[in-house]
């Protein structure tokens, strides 16, 4: 059998053609965007973000699972193409697209979207400033909350570093290209990697940081703890995306969508003892702050495993079931995805800031809030979209 340091090494080397249209990628981006949007309409209503009178278990359930791997698989798709990108189009080029792409909505969002949903929960509070106020108040004296967009700045900080990193050597991410060609037959040794290492950035960083701290700095912030997490899901994508994509780790005959049961394993394991851990922290330990670094650490190692489970499961999922009606039930909505995330925000806490009076089940609420706010989104990125030039950037 060849060994994991010289599969595809030729391929890995070469720069990369521009590649044709996963459709199972396409998918799983479009899902994750929906996850974002539920993860936003059930939140008032869950242990973790209680500001609604009404109340459902199961939605802090959703939001546990969710906020354990969704934001780290964004940043693990977008590296997918970034490298393979710098390469075809040159570090200033790439740039220079995502600066059209990335930084010029997360200015935009900063100054209109984010002000807009944020007023709402404002009001709650101060029922009688108006909005120019509100807004005046928050540009100029803080605080500037970045809500979902501050995805965008630290991706375009991801960019910013691969495309240093391209300058300094283009085969840096190579050995990354060649163990994902290997997985393509063993997704279990990329797997062991991956967690290995994403788990190595986390840990410490929840131990120094603690699961609250942010970095902030006006619209611009970041969980510290994150950060590193999230580095290092970009640059696995990236380096998977070298070259051969198709052949790799995410090929659609590869082992990976045919042991899906596996990754369900993988994922609801930790997920239960993630859980069980919240368990000891308020009805053993009393909810005590700061946390036990032993607690600190058992946590941090459970998310780890679960994130990069949940992400393989999604992977293979939309990987084995591509032909399905099901998978394709997402298509019409790849194409505004993008803009569905940006501009979700203010739709979903109008709605709950609409919802708060009435004495209905949160189930009600959120099933009236998710499918307003999606159906909201989609036309709303639909009619921007019409706007000449406007699908450069959404």
């Amino acid at each position: 059998m060849t060994s994991i340091s010289t599969v595809g090494h030729a391929e890995a080397s070469a720069v990369p053609k521009a590649k044709s249209r996963n459709m199972s990628l396409d998918r799983a981006r479009t899902f994750l965007t929906l996850v974002v949007l539920l993860h936003h309409a059930v939140i008032p209503y869950t242990y973790f973000g209680h500001t609604d009178p009404k109340h459902f278990f199961g939605f802090d359930m959703i939001v546990l699972a969710t906020d354990s791997f969704f934001m780290a698989m964004f940043f693990f798709l977008s590296g997918l193409f970034a490298w393979s990108g710098i390469a075809r189009k040159g570090p200033l080029n790439y740039l220079s697209d995502r600066l059209l792409r990335i930084v010029l909505p997360f200015a935009i969002c900063a100054f209109t979207v984010i002000p807009l949903a944020y007023y709402a929960i404002s009001l709650r509070h101060h029922p009688e400033i108006g909005f120019s106020a509100f807004w005046w108040n928050m540009v100029t004296k803080g605080p500037w909350p970045s809500g979902p967009i501050w995805f965008l700045w630290v991706l375009f900080a991801f960019d910013l570093v691969a495309c240093l990193l391209y300058k300094l050597s283009p085969n840096l991410l190579d050995p990354i290209n060649r163990l994902s060609l290997y997985g393509r037959r063993r997704p279990a040794v990329f797997f062991a990697v991956m967690l290995a290492v994403t788990a190595a950035f986390y840990v410490p960083g929840l131990m120094i940081y603690g699961p609250s701290s942010w970095f902030e700095f006006g619209p611009f912030s970041v969980q510290h703890g994150r950060v590193l997490l999230y580095a290092s899901y970009f640059f696995f994508g990236a380096g998977i995306g070298v070259a051969q994509l198709d052949r790799g780790l995410l090929a659609a005959d590869g082992r990976m969508a045919r042991v899906s049961w596996d990754w369900m394993v993988l994922a609801i394991v930790p997920y239960c003892l993630l859980w069980g851990l919240i368990f000891i922290k308020r009805e053993i330990l009393g909810n005590p702050s700061p946390l036990p670094n032993w607690y600190e650490a058992l946590y941090a190692i459970c998310f780890a495993v679960f994130s990069v489970a949940i992400m393989f499961l999604i992977l293979a999922f939309f990987q084995r079931f591509r032909q399905s009606g099901s998978a394709r039930l997402l298509d019409p909505m790849q194409a505004d995805a993008y803009g569905m995330f940006l501009v979700h925000y203010p739709i979903a806490l109008w709605l709950q800031y609409w919802l708060y009076d009435y004495d209905w089940p949160a189930i009600i609420k959120v099933a009236i809030g998710l499918t307003l706010t999606i159906a909201g989104s989609w036309a709303l990125t639909r009619a921007l979209r019409q706007i000449p030039g406007a699908n450069k950037v959404l």
